[in-house]
């Protein structure tokens, strides 16, 4: 049996996110399957490097699948270029070693969350940014991601309240950087919980509102979900690379 791997990219406006829902045709998960399954004539199940919510972006988003089909890799690639919708794309189609798996062999990811941080019209980029007009104090939005950065529990950034599994996770790096009217913040780690870019985001926010202090951050460490900041939209984060 065959192992792939696919390097997708995608618009998650119209979509209930990645992973596949019963009954549901619009979550790129489900897309993926069905048209997987129609081009190789098997039933198709394929894993993700991660599940992204609903609305979320993904630029190189990676998965894998295995299947008994001898059609080339080039032949699938075409096929999925010609049969996916516009807003979901493949970068590449590539045989893979029979032990690769897009989630299990992942090591980092970096995701970028983008917000307009101006009361000026923001049309050909609303799908993918926040709207955030308020002046915000850069400075000590800076000093917050650094207290957030290194292994920490993360259990106050999760939005599953029911999460069994450990909820420390590692954050190499959190960049933040302004380019005209957009604020853009990158968060590169080993992993993230459920909303938890969008909740490190919020939290962000807060400071950068005077609403929260960089020096109150390692309180929220092991803390309940209510201590931490709001749930930034979906429609600002994208999934930006997958390292392996």
């Amino acid at each position: 049996m065959r192992n792939l791997r696919l390097d997708i990219c995608y618009d998650g406006t119209r979509y209930r996110g990645w992973q596949r829902l019963p009954g549901k045709d619009d979550t790129i998960q489900g897309k993926l399957e069905t048209t997987l399954s129609r081009i190789l004539g098997e039933t198709i199940e394929i894993s993700g490097s991660g599940r992204t919510d609903a609305g979320v972006h993904a630029k190189h988003q990676i998965a894998s699948f295995h299947c008994e089909s001898t059609m080339t890799a080039e032949k699938i690639l075409d096929q999925l270029r010609r049969y996916l919708p516009e807003d979901i794309g493949i970068h590449s189609c590539k045989d893979a070693s029979p032990r690769f798996h897009a989630r299990l062999n992942a090591r980092e990811k970096t995701y970028l969350y983008r917000i307009w941080n101006s009361d000026e019209p923001c049309v050909f980029d609303r799908r993918y940014v926040a709207v955030m007009p308020e002046k915000l104090d850069i400075t000590a939005m800076k000093q917050a991601a650094r207290e957030l950065c290194g292994e920490h529990d993360f259990s106050a950034f999760c939005g599953n309240a029911k999460m069994k599994k450990s909820t420390v996770r590692f954050i190499r790096s959190i960049e933040i950087e302004t380019l005209g009217n957009e604020l853009r913040i990158s968060f590169t780690g080993n992993g993230f919980l459920h909303n938890m870019v969008r909740i490190l985001t919020g939290t962000l926010v807060e400071v950068g509102r005077g609403e929260r202090t960089p020096e109150s951050i390692p309180s929220l460490f092991g803390n309940r979900r209510a201590e931490a900041g709001f749930l930034a939209p979906a429609k600002g984060l994208c999934l930006e690379e997958v390292i392996y």
